[in-house]
């Protein structure tokens, strides 16, 4: 069993010699301090109860000895972290699953050309050989040159495939980033939001995809960001765009609130030919 951390909280406070109520520390483990002699109660008046710390020394052996806790105030302080080490945890508390540690922060990137970029203050080349990813763990340390546009696959066999439609971004300098798992889609966000490069998002052309890019990506990157309309979307789109895909989604975003023409273009052209279109037909066979 863990200690929550709103009664280590209150523990804190014990510890400094201040009274807390018992109502708001109604706790398993706060009964079983009283009737060891840890704690101790006081009534004020007919019904109000405090609780008194009544003995530091046992709290602190008590702690040490059912949770693997050697200072509360760590103790609080890590689990309010984002990151944190498993080394952290056994040093803290003597458990490293104590606290739910995502191991793996960061995301992947590819691309069908060599990139200069920059990882912790050192030069290194991105460039994945057939079959692989680079990973960035890193990210706050990682940075690429201005003139390279991000851009980011909202789906992972296009995103596998990339030097497979190349043709597509003729004139780019490109960096592609997975937003995939989804789990590590903040860390792409809080990348992107601490560069200056333009971003280009390159997902399903239907409203499903569009919202991905508005919710996920245009909200917190305003105007350095842009969905990518390939040049051949309305043949590709009359040629095996999905009316069930249209139809499934029913939430329609209104065009005209958009500040990207080529989007709004998109979106009309959804909505008039009712047809969506996953972007995995742009991958050449």
């Amino acid at each position: 069993m863990n200690l929550p951390i709103g009664i280590a909280e209150k523990l804190i406070l014990l510890q400094n010699g201040e009274k807390v109520p018992y109502s708001k520390l109604r706790h398993t483990v706060i009964i079983t301090m009283l009737e060891n002699g840890i704690l101790e109660q006081q009534i004020q008046g007919r019904s109000k109860k405090n609780i008194l710390l009544r003995s530091p020394e046992r709290l602190n052996d008590y702690l040490s000895n059912h949770f693997g806790i050697n200072s509360l105030q760590d103790y609080i302080w890590v689990h309010k972290q984002e990151d944190t080490l498993r080394s952290d945890l056994v040093e803290i508390s003597s458990d490293s699953k104590l606290k739910k540690v995502r191991t793996f922060k960061g995301f992947l990137v590819n691309s069908y050309f060599p990139i200069q970029a920059r990882l912790n203050n050192e030069l290194f080349l991105i460039n994945p050989k057939e079959g692989c990813f680079q990973f960035i763990y890193d990210f706050e340390q990682f940075s690429v040159t201005d003139d390279i546009t991000i851009v980011g696959v909202e789906n992972p066999e296009n995103f596998r495939y990339i030097d497979k439609q190349k043709y597509l971004f003729e004139g780019i300098k490109a960096l592609f980033v997975s937003r995939y798992p989804q789990n590590q889609n903040k860390d792409l966000i809080k990348w992107l939001q601490s560069i200056p490069n333009h971003y280009l998002h390159f997902g399903d052309l239907d409203i499903a995809g569009i919202g991905i890019y508005q919710n996920e990506f245009k909200k917190q990157l305003g105007s350095r960001a842009a969905f990518f309309v390939p040049d051949n979307a309305k043949s590709m789109l009359e040629r095996y765009g999905n009316r069930e895909l249209y139809d499934n989604q029913k939430n329609i975003i209104d065009g005209s609130t958009l500040n990207e023409p080529k989007l709004n273009y998109l979106i009309s052209l959804i909505n008039e030919l009712k047809k969506g279109l996953e972007q995995e037909i742009f991958i050449i066979k």
